[in-house]
């Protein structure tokens, strides 16, 4: 394939065939509600809150914001012990530092790729005050949230859910990102819907949450002049971007339909290739099948693979590189036996970008082919 030839991304914000987006942001320049806030970033949060069903949203700038007001509503403190799942992206991890906490990282299980929860636990006795237990849904696979709330619950431990990557999957019927203490979810532009750049942050608890929103918004006292009594945060989300994200809202059901599909070309395309295993699909959950990973055989080299689709124009990853492996975190705790490790070493995300075509994946299946079988 040439280096002309169109190029085929991992995943790329995809709007609306109706141009809903449009519509709102247009709404948002007639009135002229550009920024800081408005009637898009209300609708944006009362919407997102039906959606997944909680009962409370504020929407921010980011999703490492929302982790980092979600870590700071839970009372996390310079010296705290904060529990993080160790196979993720770092800002999963940093809001931790921002805190002055320290982190100590939980090793994946096979069925989930996600926190082992006989792993919290051993981590809970070596570190038994530990305050706060950072859950993440790899991909959109959904962690084992009965288990791991059983261990919280023993210790009293708040729970975040980072569900960044899961908008759209289901645990046991009830949306990932709702369970816990805490749910953060991303709009970046990579995710299954995207504001360009966003997040947002859902709670039961509705004094947490309007506690976030006062944070957020430089911690001003309602008063007429700047008035400050507390450290805030530039956090909120801007109405232009929350129009955005009203839109993208309407057709989330459609894109998990399009992740989904994608998934399932890939596994009936590429099934008969002896020793390579799919990110699992764990009973009683549903997946927004985000991106497609997949596990290579020990014979194959993650790297050549992802070289030769690179030189063939289409765009794949490693897995995460686990947070103890990474030098910003090399010092910190790891509660584990090495699954996230070899989940990396051997994990590759292939293209799942909504707008490609079937002639597209099926470019991807077989060059992924070609160069597995020349290995």
């Amino acid at each position: 394939m040439s280096k002309d030839s169109k190029r085929i991304p991992l995943s790329t914000p995809h709007m609306s065939e109706e141009g809903y987006e449009q519509a709102y942001v247009k709404e948002a320049f007639e009135t002229n509600w550009i920024a800081p806030l408005g009637r898009n970033v209300d609708m944006f949060e009362k919407e997102f809150a039906q959606k997944v069903n909680a009962p409370y949203a504020v929407a921010l700038n980011s999703g490492t914001a929302a982790m980092h007001m979600a870590l700071k509503a839970a009372g996390v403190q310079e010296g705290d012990t904060v529990f993080c799942q160790d196979l993720t992206f770092v800002a999963s991890a940093n809001p931790i530092l921002y805190q002055g906490a320290t982190p100590v990282f939980i090793d994946s299980e096979e069925e989930t790729w996600n926190m082992d929860p006989e792993q919290l636990e051993k981590a809970f006795q070596s570190y038994p005050h530990a305050k706060v237990v950072i859950i993440v849904h790899l991909y959109g696979i959904p962690a084992k949230m009965d288990e791991i709330k059983r261990v919280c619950d023993r210790y009293n431990a708040i729970m975040i859910e980072d569900a960044a990557e899961s908008l759209g999957s289901y645990y046991k019927g009830e949306h990932t990102g709702t369970i816990g203490d805490y749910g953060v979810f991303s709009f970046n532009g990579n995710k299954i819907i995207t504001t360009s750049g966003g997040g947002m942050l859902v709670s039961p608890h509705k004094e947490s949450i309007e506690k976030v929103r006062y944070w957020s918004t430089q911690a001003r006292e309602p008063v007429r002049h700047y008035e400050h009594e507390e450290i805030g945060y530039n956090y909120r989300l801007s109405n232009v971007l929350a129009g955005i994200g009203r839109g993208q809202l309407k057709v989330l059901d459609r894109r998990v339909q399009q992740k989904k599909a994608i998934f399932n070309y890939y596994k009936k395309c590429l099934k008969d290739i002896e020793g390579i295993s799919f990110m699992p699909y764990p009973d009683n959950t549903q997946m927004n099948c985000w991106l497609t990973c997949l596990i290579l055989p020990e014979h194959i080299s993650v790297k050549k693979v992802i070289n030769y689709l690179e030189i063939n124009n289409i765009e794949a990853r490693p897995i995460w590189k686990p947070m103890h492996m990474q030098p910003l975190y090399r010092d910190a705790s790891f509660i584990g036996q090495g699954v996230s490790e070899e989940l990396y070493q051997k994990g590759i995300c292939l293209p799942s970008d909504t707008k490609v075509d079937r002639s597209s994946l099926h470019q991807v299946a077989s060059m992924f082919m070609k160069v597995v079988e020349a290995q």
